[in-house]
């Protein structure tokens, strides 16, 4: 998913305050909000988590099953990727909304074309929105990335490529975009992504990682040098998935040669019954808090998993758990 936007360390130090509801404000701008999107309740939510004792808003949208999701709070605008309407679609006035306690989020604008169908992930980069296209009937069994130019009205198509693999998850870092390949182990990357032309495209590079059995939610914080992944393995089994964490990941993948292997001497892995994952679909993760935020879609329904930042591997609990019905992507928005 993803698809954090950080604050840096002396910011979240800022002074704290607490009022009469027992909540927690700050005397500086920062924010720290976590969205979550559903293929099954027609529902995002929305969770303030500066606040002392946060608490999860579900807001309803045009559609009951949604993927990829992002959240700018500066324009106050949520994108999220349509499986019902096979579109983008832009919500904005999610701040007043919630303030409201009114349900309807207001949709702004989509994309008038259709150009894709079965979307999975998103992910943001200035006014480039990157959408997955994954296999399906209804698309000939194509794989696709397509990029999109936000503007006022909507979204204009600027490029569309076909891949060569099953997709899902996605992440832009500067210019290099990170793809798993899904019903594989593998990881992927794009490099200068932006400057490709449309048509059919290779990877740069691929990698397997050791030990996991299928990739899904991917994540990579750049100020700490650190790519998450999740493993949901068998789709069908509610207990075995899991997530794969490498640090130094910069050189650990550019010392590993294209179609090489990353060894799990270079992973932090949580597995195991403890950690509640079957299959976690997305995750972000936060630097600051140094907190994991997982999309569990197999266990109880849906729930958001949280956990602390693992020192070592292990069958480790999360620190939270949130019932979700039909969670399937969680972004975060740090300022």
């Amino acid at each position: 998913m993803k698809k954090t936007i950080f604050l840096s360390a002396f910011a979240s130090l800022s002074i704290l305050s607490c009022n009469d509801d027992d909540s927690m404000t700050t005397m500086s701008d920062s924010e720290f909000k976590l969205v979550t999107s559903s293929n099954t309740s027609g529902k995002i939510s929305f969770t303030d988590l500066l606040l002392l004792n946060p608490t999860t808003v579900s807001l309803s949208v045009n559609g009951t099953d949604n993927d990829g999701i992002y959240y700018d709070s500066s324009s106050d605008e949520v994108i999220l990727a349509s499986r019902t309407n096979n579109r983008i679609e832009r919500y904005t006035n999610l701040k007043n909304t919630v303030e409201a306690k009114t349900d309807n989020l207001m949709l702004a604008n989509f994309n008038l074309n259709a150009d894709f169908t079965n979307p999975r992930e998103i992910a943001v980069s200035d006014d480039k929105v990157i959408v997955t296209q994954d296999q399906a009937a209804s698309n000939s069994d194509t794989n696709k990335l397509l990029v999109y130019q936000k503007t006022a009205t909507g979204f204009t198509l600027v490029n569309e490529y076909i891949l060569d693999f099953k997709v899902w998850g996605i992440h832009i870092n500067g210019n290099n975009l990170y793809a798993i390949a899904d019903l594989t182990s593998d990881l992927v990357v794009f490099n200068n992504f932006f400057s490709l032309p449309s048509g059919n495209i290779s990877a740069s590079k691929r990698v397997t990682i050791e030990g996991l059995t299928r990739t899904h939610g991917i994540t990579y914080s750049p100020e700490d040098d650190v790519m998450i992944l999740t493993d949901v393995a068998s789709a069908a089994d509610a207990t075995d998935g899991g997530l794969v964490i490498i640090n130094n990941f910069t050189n650990i993948f550019g010392t590993t040669s294209n179609m090489g292997t990353i060894a799990m001497s270079n992973q932090i892995r949580v597995y195991g019954s403890s950690t509640t994952l079957g299959n976690p679909v997305d995750v972000a993760y936060d630097y600051v808090s140094n907190r994991i935020y997982v999309a569990e879609r197999a266990n109880a329904g849906g729930t958001v998993l949280t956990f602390d930042f693992p020192a070592t591997s292990g069958n480790i609990a999360p620190v939270s758990t949130r019932a979700e019905a039909g969670v399937a992507a969680v972004y975060l928005f740090r300022k």
